[in-house]
């Protein structure tokens, strides 16, 4: 193999510098195997990267976009040779499909983990294996040192943050049920502190959507039921918005007037709701950063200093936004 040390003893130390980047474009589906277990290859040449990468699922349209922004960046056509496998939001296969790449001893292996906890297990296995891990858009928490080269997403934290001061000073008085993401994944645990932080006690209930659309609209139709004074939805992404609004609409009431919507994602179908004054605000999380992916993976493949964290720049969009300006959305 050329450009990689395989026992990669020294990449800890060299990537403990952080730097924050900016992307020119700002949490997929996939043809993969059904079971979630095999992958497909790209059957790269010999001299192609073998990258194995574990998808999360295809829950949103925000995972769509990151799906086919990573396959584009990641093809034989760029020097690389991926072997890709959706894990149905399903942890199990994810750890299954970690294992295989290490028994297919790949050269880089990236995954965006369902949820942070419960990989001390396979991290250690691929650590003892000495093939460098590369984590995608969300984070993991564990007790193996050193269990990853380096991370590339989104700062969720600033994501509830920035979607909390929204609030703070446009309805300082709502009351607002969280509809939250899958729980324990690092875009709900830090999407929903953000945004406690802020207008915390504004909150009068709770209920995860799982990041679907169907779950957030079945969330949301209870949460009518428990919460009537509810003024306010803040959405830990576009899909399960998108669900509210169905569920608001159903019950007679008009989504981003009689209940307001504030969510995170940015895909076109939110900022579609947001241009049809059925959202509020929306904080984007970009997911089409393939190319900063595939420019790492080659570094850390070459043996080359990478950031430890590099970090997608998102904006945010009220209803000010144009129909023009969504048409123009990639994604």
């Amino acid at each position: 193999m050329k450009g990689i040390n395989r026992a990669r003893t020294g990449i800890a130390g060299v990537v403990a510098t952080f730097t924050v980047l900016a992307l020119a474009a700002c949490g997929g589906g996939s043809d993969t195997s059904g079971d979630g277990g095999d992958g497909e290859s790209g059957g790269g040449g010999s001299d192609a990267i073998r990258v194995g990468f574990s998808q999360l699922g295809a829950e949103s349209g925000w995972r769509t976009a990151n799906t086919e922004s990573v396959k584009e960046s990641l093809s034989e056509e760029n020097g690389f040779d991926l072997t890709f496998v959706d894990a149905q939001q399903k942890q199990e296969n994810q750890i299954k499909a970690l294992r295989d790449f290490i028994a297919q001893d790949v050269d880089v292996i990236a995954f965006s983990p369902v949820i942070e906890t419960g990989w001390d297990e396979v991290l250690q296995e691929i650590k003892d294996s000495g093939i460098p891990v590369v984590l995608v858009d969300r984070t993991v928490d564990t007790t193996v040192e050193d269990p990853y080269v380096t991370w590339i997403g989104a700062d969720f934290t600033q994501e509830g943050t920035t979607a909390g001061e929204w609030v703070a000073e446009n309805a300082p008085d709502a009351k607002i049920f969280e509809l939250q993401g899958t729980l324990g994944s690092g875009a709900q645990v830090d999407r929903e502190e953000g945004f406690g932080e802020v207008v915390g006690d504004q909150i009068i209930g709770k209920a995860s959507g799982n990041f679907t659309r169907a779950e957030g609209k079945t969330a949301v139709e209870a949460a009518l039921q428990a919460y009537p004074d509810m003024t306010m939805i803040f959405t830990h992404n576009d899909d399960m918005g998108l669900g509210a609004i169905e569920a608001i609409e159903a019950a007679g009431k008009v989504p981003g007037t009689d209940i307001q919507i504030v969510s995170v994602d940015g895909v076109r179908d939110g900022l579609q709701a947001l241009v049809d004054k059925k959202f509020n605000y929306v904080v984007e999380c970009n997911p089409v950063f393939g190319d900063q992916l595939a420019e790492l993976i080659k570094k850390v493949y070459d043996g080359e200093d990478v950031p430890k964290e590099t970090i997608v720049i998102d904006e945010a969009f009220d209803q000010t936004i144009t129909q023009e300006t969504v048409d123009a959305r990639a994604y």
